[in-house]
């Protein structure tokens, strides 16, 4: 039988559903809830139902959107045939953090992971593909983490896009800036050898 009030426990319940809160986090989170004013209580729940009934995946690129397209596929000053492939939404932001990029986005959702049961059916590519076929992309860059999975996954949609006479890039990897040579695997450190360029 629970400590707590059936509303409590069953709000410590739902916050432990969230990733990376276990029960003693949801059990924190709640009584913060419950210590808050109405208005706070009422604007989170507010907030939630309007992510779910807003939200949606564009059409173009899969990214989380409230319009249709993005604004990424809709911007008139991004150059729509340069397509930075990645695995979330969330790496969109790692990357126009570098206030480098021009191009645009496809998300995947996932990454090829069989022992979870991840397979090419579960990956967000139709869209990436007809794009691709249809003239429509110079250049592709495979922005997936240097992680079994994420090369499995760079590997196979290579594979995926040869066909389409797309050129297919992936990014480079290698010992991360302000790190020391020593501490290097041999993974990173033979990516850093092979993506080396003149100076």
């Amino acid at each position: 039988m629970s400590r707590f009030a059936e509303p409590m426990a069953r709000l410590i319940e739902e916050l432990r559903k969230l990733p990376g809160i276990g029960n003693k986090s949801a059990q924190r989170l709640a009584f913060h809830i419950l210590r808050s004013d109405d208005q706070d209580a009422e604007a989170l729940s507010t907030a939630i139902r309007e992510v779910k009934e807003r939200l949606r995946l564009c059409s173009v690129c899969n990214n989380i959107t409230d319009v249709d397209p993005c604004l990424y596929c809709a911007s008139p000053t991004r150059n729509q045939r340069l397509v930075c492939v990645v695995e979330e939404p969330t790496n969109i932001g790692t990357i126009e953090k570098t206030r480098s990029w021009n191009g645009v986005f496809h998300v995947l959702h996932g990454t090829l992971s069989p022992l979870h049961g991840v397979g090419p059916e579960h990956l967000r590519t139709s869209n990436l593909v007809a794009r691709a076929e249809g003239g429509e992309i110079d250049e592709v860059i495979l922005a997936m983490s240097p992680t079994v999975e994420g090369e499995a996954t760079a590997s196979w949609l290579a594979d995926l896009l040869r066909g389409s006479g797309v050129r297919i890039t992936r990014i480079a990897t290698g010992v991360p800036a302000g790190s020391d040579i020593e501490y290097a695997d041999e993974v990173t450190m033979t990516r850093a050898m092979e993506g080396r360029r003149e100076v």
